[in-house]
């Protein structure tokens, strides 16, 4: 610990790395209370421990990547594509899900998330998004 602050520090002045919730894609932020488990903290909430990735997320992920696949190198999907390709007629169902699989990919480095042509912070973006090859 440095200051309080896990090793993932550069100094005392500045905060920890913020890192991506594994069940939602969100980011999450350094708090007091994370101080003595920061390194072991996966999830940003209660819920998505609860929940998870379920197997119904995995496939939304690779709805989105087969998607981009078979689109032109600069071309976007909206994740809702993804939600009727996995989910059929309960596809509306699956909108919040494919968003968290599109902002899960962003942490990963394989898509980036836009809106009106410029990259966002999926973790605050409101209204509809669009995801492209990174």
């Amino acid at each position: 610990m440095l200051g309080g602050y896990p090793q993932a520090m550069a100094d005392a002045t500045t905060e920890p790395i913020a890192k991506a919730c594994v069940a939602c894609g969100r980011t999450m932020r350094w708090r007091k209370k994370w101080e003595r488990s920061w390194d072991e903290v996966r999830y940003c909430s209660a819920a998505c421990r609860r929940r998870g990735v379920r197997q119904v997320d995995r496939e939304l992920e690779a709805a989105i990547v087969r998607l981009l696949g078979c689109r032109a190198r600069s071309a976007t999907i909206c994740p809702d594509e993804a939600a009727k390709s996995v989910g059929d007629a309960g596809w509306r169902l699956l909108r919040e899900p494919a968003r968290a699989a599109a902002r899960r990919l962003q942490a990963e480095g394989r898509v980036v998330i836009t809106q009106d042509g410029r990259t966002v912070d999926p973790s605050t973006a409101k209204g509809p998004i669009r995801v492209r090859r990174a």
